[in-house]
């Protein structure tokens, strides 16, 4: 390497004793950090934070030179030998900004792709519905709280899928905004409720989740899932509703409802044991099993899986050239398989949303609510 390249003006600070602690600990922090990253930084920024690592941890380089064939460990050793002598405060300053920077760029990046876009649709606070190449994208908007679902976006999720099906978008997409697709029901939909309220609370609730779920299984239009991130409770069980679902090798698919003293929901009770098995749906629907998106794919519920670095890429390229295929025979292909089964799911979402209604009003589904609420505040 060129001199040049592994010259770091010595910079000389007198620091004190608690600003070296706050160093040490932002540069744990930047571990921690780095870890959360979802692009991969690319080989040559990878080799220079392998290399500050290590000078900040072991100083110099003191470990014998790899063999030239060893063309791994030659270029983590290059990589440390390069900074030379270095020292292992600077080392930390320097590895700290470099994981800043990768942190705020990848930062921008997500606010860009969640900016105002061309064709996006007004009305929405908790969505961002955008219709572009054939597609309408129904995006969760709330990533602040994992994208739980609040009684405003369940209404602007059936507003969404209603103008979907009327306007001229040949396939429909929903997916996440930040880390998570969504973390299911938003708990606070549950809170601040007066005692003499609750029965009419339940009610409302069943009313309009029995009116979301009847969207998912009426929309004509092929209808696809695009699971970023990990995906809770309603968002996991109306997945079997959908046409399509593809996930990120980081998704993960939760429906804790024994947990929380509720019942299934989306025609999961139905749908789920269809595609799963009997014994698979009922450790998840039951017992409140965890599911990988490998798992997710090898059980029926997920259509395909992507590695996290490359699935925004590949499945919007995907999604765009179904979008080129013919609208009206897509749409007519989709009622044919999906006829047979309309007025079985209709029953069956109305006996899923009596029996959840039943279950809200129990002290048992208190309960378990105010326990995970308790079990939260104390994390």
């Amino acid at each position: 390497r060129p001199a040049q390249a592994v010259c770091v003006p010595a910079i000389h600070l007198h620091m004190t004793a608690a600003t070296m602690q706050v160093s040490q600990k932002d540069f744990q922090k930047a571990q921690e950090q780095l870890k959360l990253l979802k692009k991969d930084p690319g080989n040559e920024t990878k080799l220079k934070l392998y290399g500050l690592f290590k000078q900040a941890t072991e100083g110099p380089c003191n470990a014998p030179k790899p063999g030239m064939l060893d063309f791994v460990k030659k270029a983590k050793w290059d990589a440390w030998n390069s900074l030379g002598n270095l020292s292992q405060d600077d080392a930390r300053q320097k590895y700290t900004e470099l994981v800043s920077s990768l942190v705020s760029a990848e930062s921008a990046s997500q606010k860009k792709e969640a900016s105002p876009e061309e064709g996006r649709h007004d009305g929405y606070e908790t969505l961002i519905v955008t219709t572009k190449n054939n597609i309408t994208k129904i995006m969760f908007n709330r990533p602040d709280r994992k994208n739980a679902i609040n009684h405003q976006m369940y209404r602007e999720v059936i507003k969404a899928l209603e103008e979907a099906g009327k306007n001229d978008c040949t396939i429909a997409v929903i997916t996440g905004n930040g880390d998570y697709y969504s973390s299911g029901n938003d708990l606070n939909n549950f809170t601040n409720v007066k005692p003499d309220e609750m029965e009419k609370m339940a009610k409302d609730g069943a009313v309009l989740l029995k009116e979301f779920v009847g969207h998912f299984i009426d929309f004509p239009k092929p209808l696809i899932a695009v699971v970023n991130g990990p995906a809770i409770g309603i968002c996991v069980t109306v997945l079997g509703l959908c046409d399509l679902v593809y996930a990120s090798d980081r998704a993960t698919f939760h429906s804790p409802f024994s947990q929380l003293g509720q019942s299934p929901e989306g025609c999961s009770s139905y749908l789920f044991p269809k595609m799963m098995g009997l014994a698979k749906a009922s450790e998840m629907l039951l017992f409140n099993k965890k599911l990988t998106a490998a798992e997710a794919c090898a059980q029926g519920l997920v259509t395909e899986v992507f590695p996290d670095s490359s699935f925004q890429k590949e499945v919007w390229a995907r999604l765009e050239a179904y979008a080129s295929l013919p609208k009206n025979s897509l749409a007519v292909s989709k009622q044919l398989l999906r006829s047979m089964e309309k007025e079985k799911l209709h029953a069956v979402n109305s006996r899923e949303c009596e029996v959840l209604t039943e279950r809200w009003l129990s002290d048992e589904c208190v309960n378990a609510i105010v326990s995970f609420f308790q079990k939260k505040s104390k994390l």
